[in-house]
């Protein structure tokens, strides 16, 4: 499946002893991975926001510039989960909204507007009301708000992200409504103050409190002539300080007991996070230096706190080996990232961003697939028995490092690449070579409007071939941080005595004066069909992942409108075929032979949402085969309004000749 990119493509040259030259520029709206025509991306403003100069004395301008490619890279990996239909990231409330403003955030840095429109349409879909198990186990009431109060803090930050991005004034009329509907939590008859965490107001907390002090002060900081939000968020940062959450070791515990007591809860990263925050935007509404000190304080407490840093690497309580952290859990650290960031703008001391560059070099060295996902354990740790987590909530949480190690001043020159696909599989038959084809996308910036000329090299394993191995494409950006991207099709021939095996190709593009970048596509050699789904072993299989997401219980699953689609591409000789799905809930299999004409072979007629249905099911793919004779097996909800959908745990296939 392609990834979602903007490109437009206007020319095509000869260079003499090269591969023809294409040559693109900034485009906007996403489609195919080739369309004719062009279109110019607009900038938006870059919010308002006060940074002091970050020092890149002993920093390269190509080392900067790596950094935004590294952040452009993963934020392209990060919209691949986006659902266009619903609008969101399934299946997670909160947790889109903190995605969402998560990209917000790397625009806001880099100057790159090419998900403006992803926030509005966003917006747009998501504002109204809800019932419970649409978008939320909660009901959602409209305008982003439910029972959680904790929830529609996040989506009012992110809303707040999205106006400094564009100016719209929906935007921030929208936190503002979200900011009046948690106000009615606001209750100084416990605890002296505080906001509930929820409508029923069992628990006062760190998370929902730290909100509404960062909230307030946005407000008030974008809204011009304003004192009611600036009062509140002063009187709420006096009962939050003075609360006791705050611990002796100045580490930020979950919450309050129904004492009015800190409850020695675990130490979250993002609870920590939201208190620098939320001193800092306070401070920046105030001019109370006594305000940024506090934020420093939290800062300097996390950081030299074992509760939170692990060699250097910044840790959750359930990151080590043996443990797991639920879909919340992974992405507490983007949000600690996000904060510490600002201090490090703010402050310009030299340890808050040596600490962001560690965080951003560990994140890709140690915690990045050959798809260029993003772990949970940043330091890379994984074992057969507690495998690393990729999927989009860790992500968005790791994305947040790459986006804080960008300079301020981000480089307007810059240069990337991906694959499309970055997994590749064949299913080679005996005695013959077998092709396979990919794309190298390319994506630059300049300074101004100065063509970008690119050179692509492909480095292949001993005995196989890659067409074309050596090609330059010509790019021509805006000048205004929206990359213009241009694609260029390679067909790599495996050799007929491949084992199997996963086999590197690696792609470095090279541009002058300085910039250079290295991306790989893994090609997947295998007689056999045997995986779990959410595994490295899957990702190769995965032909269209389709907003689809991934279950505590280990499957993969399709919600609602979203579904999920594997790939078998058997051998020329096949002609018989089967596959073995371990499946439950509300499950809908299709089969087709082209990825777009199906034929439904298991469905569950009965709503069943707790996997007592789970179990073992053979589908016979043979009158499936296409002419290529691969299969393609889709999976969907049976009853889409209630959003438990089929969820998958293993697939094995097989196939025979005749």
């Amino acid at each position: 499946m392609l990834r979602r990119i903007r490109l437009v493509l206007i020319a095509l040259a000869v260079i003499v002893g090269l591969q023809p030259v294409a040559v693109a520029q900034a485009g906007s709206p996403p489609g195919a991975s080739v369309a004719s025509g062009t279109s110019r991306a607009g900038s938006g403003d870059t919010g308002s926001r006060e940074t002091a100069s970050r020092d890149t004395t002993g920093e390269t301008g190509d080392a900067a510039a790596t950094d935004v490619a590294r952040a452009r890279v993963a934020t392209e990996v990060l919209l691949d989960s986006y659902d266009q239909q619903k609008a969101w990231f399934p299946s997670s409330w909160w947790n889109s909204a903190v995605a969402l403003q998560t990209i917000g955030d790397y625009m806001e840095r880099t100057g790159d507007r090419s998900y403006v429109d992803e926030l509005d349409h966003s917006f747009e879909t998501n504002k109204g009301p809800f019932p419970a198990g649409e978008r939320s186990t909660d009901e959602i009431y409209g305008n982003f708000t439910s029972r959680a109060i904790d929830d529609a803090g996040w989506w009012a930050l992110n809303w707040v992200t999205a106006y400094d991005l564009t100016g719209d004034q929906k935007y921030l009329d929208m936190a503002g409504t979200i900011a009046d509907f948690m106000h009615e939590f606001w209750d100084p008859s416990t605890c002296g103050g505080g906001i509930w965490w929820d409508e029923e107001r069992t628990y006062k907390n760190a998370v929902t409190n730290g909100q509404w002090v960062r909230l307030t002060a946005e407000l008030h900081n974008r809204i011009p002539g304003d004192t009611a939000w600036l009062e509140r968020s002063q009187e709420a940062w006096d009962w939050y300080a003075a609360s006791g959450m705050i611990n002796a070791e100045g580490l930020v515990n979950d919450g309050l007991t129904d004492s009015c007591a800190n409850n020695g809860d675990t130490v979250w990263s993002y609870n920590q996070g939201l208190g620098i925050g939320a001193a800092l935007e306070l401070y920046r509404a105030t001019g109370d230096p006594e305000l940024l000190g506090s934020a420093r304080r939290l800062a300097d407490a996390a950081l030299g706190s074992d509760a939170l840093v692990t060699g250097g690497v910044l840790t959750e309580s359930c990151d080590p080996l043996g443990r797991s952290c639920d879909d919340n859990q992974k992405q507490f650290k983007g949000i600690f990232m996000r904060y510490l960031m600002e201090l490090a703008d703010t402050t310009g001391e030299a340890r808050y961003q040596e600490f962001v560059d560690l965080q951003a070099e560990t994140v890709w060295a140690n915690d990045r697939d050959s798809s260029e996902r993003l772990g949970l354990r940043w330091g890379g740790a994984s074992s057969a028995e507690s495998p690393n987590v990729f999927d989009w909530r860790t992500q968005a949480s790791a994305l947040s490092a790459l986006i804080a190690a960008v300079p301020v001043d981000a480089p307007r020159r810059s240069l990337s690449a991906t694959m499309s696909p970055a997994q590749l599989v064949v299913m080679p038959s005996p005695g013959a070579a077998s092709q396979v084809r990919t794309e190298v996308e390319v994506a630059a910036t300049s300074d101004g409007q100065l063509p970008v000329r690119a050179d692509v090299r492909v480095s292949a394993p001993d005995g196989w071939a890659a067409d074309p191995a050596r090609s330059q494409v010509e790019l021509m950006p805006d000048g205004d941080g929206t990359p213009a991207r241009a694609s260029i099709p390679l067909e790599v021939t495996v050799p007929a005595d491949a084992e199997d095996g996963s086999y590197p190709l690696t792609v470095r593009v090279t541009a002058r004066p300085g910039l250079s970048y290295t991306t790989r596509v893994t090609v997947q050699v295998a007689s056999v069909v045997d995986f779990d789904a959410g595994t490295t072993q899957e990702v190769a299989w995965l032909w269209d992942a389709g907003g689809s997401g991934l279950s505590q219980s280990g499957s993969r699953f399709a919600d609602g409108t979203s579904h999920f689609v594997y790939k078998f591409p058997f051998p020329a000789e096949a002609t018989s075929a089967e596959a073995t799905l371990t499946i439950d809930n509300q499950y809908v299999v299709d089969v087709g032979p082209d990825g777009a004409s199906w034929t439904t072979v298991l469905t569950e007629d009965e709503p069943i949402r707790d996997g007592s249905n789970k179990a073992d099911h053979t589908l016979d793919l043979t009158p499936h085969l296409g002419p290529d004779k691969a299969v393609y097996i889709r999976v969907t909800d049976a009853f889409p309004a209630d959003g438990w959908g089929g969820g998958v745990y293993h697939v094995s296939a097989r196939y025979g000749t005749s």
